[in-house]
């Protein structure tokens, strides 16, 4: 009972720490990734309810189909969508609930692993206030679903392999069931196969029975669901996010860290930038320290599976120099966040245990023991102060978005000059999300034939820099001259008289060098400093 009331306490403080800020504009951190997801949810919500579709916001009219995991949170989202309208609110309460599921899901974990039900409220306490795990909690993106799934597989995965003599079906179907959804929730969960196969290891030392086919079930069937599903979306996608960054990216990036000495040494300093930001803003420093501090303590402590957690570990470590290294993203290591807090919640259990035990005066070990929750005080307050300014938010953006929202023809599309499906978002319509300094004439030309009718210079100093673009866009009139977001209406029925002839002159002038004398001279496209806009 006390133990169910303490886990109980603390899923109260996860859930007070995830609340916060809840209601705000998905413009908050990360709002690039925020934005896809919420444009997915909303688009299964009102185009295509179905989850082997999911669509983007940006690359023209739809359907624009990406190659993305499975899309778990925003189909839970327009489920509720459906029962009561598109607020993405219901995306983060979706994200919310995964994240208390994984805390539970921790206690349980770690009171198994450790055989101490102190390590199963420990480790879930500094799950529910690792700076990384509560903001990442709340936020409208598929990785809180992707960390219960993953923390569920390997405790169900794990017991089953060290427990179960027989391998007896039922129990294996729910463990690779596990797998695969962690697996299809992001493809990142794929780093459990370390960890799997030490839990294998475990079981093959212990002289236990273990048939291929029920090991073959928990190790290859997930990873060929997942290879089936992806090829699946790849076919009919557009934008191939997932193959497309280990493509172009990550392989690129692996290959010159080891073709050269230079090479290497450059792919450690980003090993060890990576690690810095781990420690500041997943686990903060406080609770880095305690990792460390727990993981070189771990060969002393008494644990089920110490293999598991060395792998699991060096999985994570893996994928940070693989990936994080490249693609440089705080929450890319979240796997490694549960992992810090079970073995935090072992170590400072068997400190406990040990200080219980020891032979001194009562108050003196009441003291030693106050280091605990002195400890997870630190953490916790370390750790808001951390994520502090994720949680900002550009209210004129949000202002702006809305306006034009209100503003805008709703069946026209629109060419944004700024790279952010967040604001796209709230603009609340399908066109292109585009860098105006490398937009072109012709890519516009292009853009209107296929029904663009707006273009939002958002980031306005970068168009007007780009002469060409700008000077071609001058033959459309303003939607309003006073707004901070310039809209020019690229309705070719709304193009202005001799509009052909000044473009013709700006073109004549700009062979001989000179087309940015000609706009100064007719004040246009003048260039001005960086505004906060």
């Amino acid at each position: 009972m006390w133990w169910a009331l303490g886990l109980l306490a603390i899923l109260l403080l996860a859930l007070a720490l995830r609340l916060y800020g809840i209601h705000n504009p998905i413009l908050d951190h990360p709002g690039w990734r925020q934005g896809d997801t919420a444009s997915i949810a909303r688009n299964f919500a009102r185009l295509q309810y179905n989850f082997m579709y999911p669509q983007t916001t940006y690359n023209g009219p739809p359907p624009n189909y990406v190659e993305l995991e499975l899309q778990i949170v925003p189909f839970l989202a327009a489920t509720l969508y459906k029962f009561f309208g598109i607020h993405e609110v219901f995306g983060r309460l979706v994200t919310t609930a995964f994240s208390l599921c994984t805390v539970v899901t921790i206690a349980y974990f770690a009171r198994w692993l450790f055989v101490s039900s102190a390590a199963g409220l420990i480790a879930a306490f500094f799950f529910s206030v690792f700076p990384g795990s509560v903001y990442y909690g709340r936020t409208f993106m598929p990785d809180s679903a992707m960390i219960f799934f993953l923390c569920a597989a390997l405790y169900a995965a794990t017991r089953f392999l060290i427990e179960d003599r027989a391998l007896a079906p039922r129990p294996m179907a729910r463990a690779a069931a596990l797998v695969t959804l962690a697996y299809l929730a992001k493809p990142v969960a794929v780093l459990a196969v370390f960890p799997l196969i030490a839990a294998v290891w475990e079981r093959l030392r212990a002289g236990l029975s273990t048939r291929p086919t029920a090991i073959a079930v928990l190790l290859v069937v997930p990873l060929l669901i997942l290879w089936l599903y992806d090829r699946r979306v790849a076919s009919y996608a557009e934008w191939h996010w997932a193959s497309g960054i280990t493509q172009l990216h990550v392989l690129p990036a692996l290959r010159a860290g080891f073709g050269s000495v230079a090479g290497f040494a450059s792919k450690v300093s980003a090993f060890g930038d990576a690690i810095g930001m781990f420690r500041e803003k997943m686990l903060g420093t406080t609770g880095f320290l305690c990792s460390i501090g727990a993981f070189v303590a771990l060969p002393w402590i008494t644990v089920r599976s110490h293999r598991l957690l060395w792998a699991w570990l060096a999985a994570g470590l893996l994928y940070v120099f693989v990936v994080v290294t490249v693609e440089r993203v705080d929450y890319y290591m979240l796997p490694l966040v549960p992992l810090c807090a079970l073995v935090v919640g072992g170590a400072l259990a068997r400190f406990a245990d040990g200080v219980r035990r020891a032979d001194a005066a009562p108050l003196a070990r009441w003291a030693v023991l106050a280091l605990v929750p002195v400890l997870g005080l630190a953490v916790l307050l370390q750790g808001r102060a951390a994520v502090g300014p994720y949680y900002h938010y550009n209210k004129d953006a949000y202002r702006n978005a809305a306006y034009l929202n209100a503003a805008l023809d709703r069946r026209a599309l629109v060419v944004i000059g700024h790279y952010g499906p967040d604001v796209q978002y709230y603009i609340d319509r399908f066109g292109w999300e585009e860098d105006p300094a490398l937009w072109t004439p012709f890519d516009e030309e292009s853009a209107i034939r296929k029904g663009a009718r707006y273009f939002i210079s958002i980031e306005d100093n970068r168009l007007r820099r780009n002469a060409d673009l700008c000077a071609w866009l001058q033959r459309f009139p303003v939607l309003d001259a006073r707004a901070q977001w310039i809209v020019y209406e690229t309705d070719p029925a709304k193009q202005l008289p001799n509009s052909e002839a000044l473009w013709r002159a700006y073109r004549n002038a700009d062979r001989t060098g000179r087309g940015r004398v000609f706009l100064d001279r007719r004040g246009l496209c003048l260039l001005h400093p960086p505004t906060s806009r």
